[in-house]
């Protein structure tokens, strides 16, 4: 695991962020569950970067109407908000374990964050996407790009946004994404854009420390 320590322009205030590479969904879930349980007013904010093996996550209040076919890939039952998605190699998500109260961040300030982070990064390569106020998440052309869903406990949240870059968009059909009957889905790839999941990652975390640090 490599661990790089991004400092922001705000006294006493970083993100830790962690580049963890292809990780199974469940152990990267307890661990999440763990920091949050464990961590303290004190304890520093950190976005962790990876990707998983085919894994389809349903929501705390996910309707089991919503997965049409799993077609043999694992389906778990999680408790961020939302309904289904899929994750598989190719997409980057990076998960949040985030104080929103030191942060000074309501709920839906944080989802909003969330989503301009990964808009202005793809405005950065001349894409315009643009959010839904009644379907969180990201958007091009009508095509979904990048999922979220958060738990909020006791002022801190974990999971968060996924982005999709160079994946097999094919699982997608197998469910109504985001509980969307025929919602499209796309990726970075297709759009045109070169780079890869490293540098995709990298600018993500990017922005996304300028967004939910206000600067």
């Amino acid at each position: 695991m490599r661990h790089q320590h991004l400092l922001s322009t705000h006294a006493q205030q970083r993100f830790i962020i962690k580049t963890i590479g292809l990780s199974d969904y469940l152990p990267i879930w307890q661990a999440m569950r763990d920091f949050t349980q464990a961590r303290t007013v004190q304890t520093y904010d950190e976005i962790w970067l990876l990707q998983h093996p085919p894994v389809f996550t349903q929501g705390i209040a996910g309707k089991d109407e919503h997965l049409l076919n799993s077609h043999g890939i694992d389906v778990i039952k999680t408790d961020r908000g939302g309904q289904i998605t899929y994750h598989g190699p190719g997409q980057i998500v990076a998960y949040l374990l985030l104080d929103i109260r030191r942060l000074k961040l309501g709920v839906r300030e944080l989802v909003r964050n969330m989503e301009s982070a990964v808009i202005d990064l793809l405005k950065s390569y001349h894409i315009d996407a643009s959010e839904r106020i009644e379907a969180p998440g990201v958007y091009v052309n009508n095509a979904k790009i990048a999922s979220l869903g958060l738990k909020i406990r006791k002022n801190f949240c974990y999971h968060g946004i996924a982005l999709n870059v160079d994946m097999d968009l094919t699982p997608f059909s197998y469910i109504n994404p985001c509980g969307y009957q025929g919602l499209q889905v796309t990726q970075t790839k297709d759009l045109g854009i070169p780079d890869g999941l490293e540098i995709l990652s990298n600018k993500l975390a990017d922005q996304l420390q300028v967004k939910l640090l206000k600067g």
